[in-house]
């Protein structure tokens, strides 16, 4: 079958539209949860995200290799699939900011757990009574400020 064909197009367009709004439902709902605090749910799902994400790559980098392949879809096909990617467009850019969200959080909590516990360390030098310094704890705290 000839991938310029309409019938082999709009089977391709159907097929991305599918995909398109699994995926956008996905990010909807990962971005619910963010928004109700329960990253939990985010974590659990994430093989799922990530496969669509893999198989909305592909298909994407199949339409950009054959440009026009949908051209030959009916224009009902190809509108269906401006208004998925829309939508798509819309909840990523959402997601992206819950995420970074989620991000800035947790690397605010780490550096105040790592602040709590190199204080609680320095607490525990001062000096014995020969007149000398006690070694304080010499495990290293680390925080990588780029993570």
């Amino acid at each position: 079958m000839n991938a310029s064909d309409p019938i082999t197009a709009t089977a391709h367009a159907r097929r991305l539209v599918a995909l398109t709004e699994r995926l956008t439902d996905r990010l909807e709902a990962e971005t619910r949860a963010f928004a109700e605090r329960r990253p939990g749910d985010v974590v659990a799902s994430l093989p799922e995200t990530q496969d669509l994400t893999n198989q909305y790559r592909r298909e994407s980098a199949q339409l950009k290799a054959a440009p026009g392949l949908m051209s030959q879809a009916p224009s009902s096909e190809r509108m269906a699939l401006i208004r998925a990617t829309e939508r798509f467009e819309a909840v990523l850019a959402k997601h992206a900011r819950a995420v970074e969200a989620a991000r800035i959080i947790s690397e605010g909590l780490i550096q105040t757990i790592a602040a709590e516990v190199a204080g609680a360390r320095a607490m525990g030098t001062g000096y014995g009574a020969s007149g000398r310094a006690y070694q304080g704890d010499g495990r290293a705290i680390t925080l990588n400020r780029s993570a």
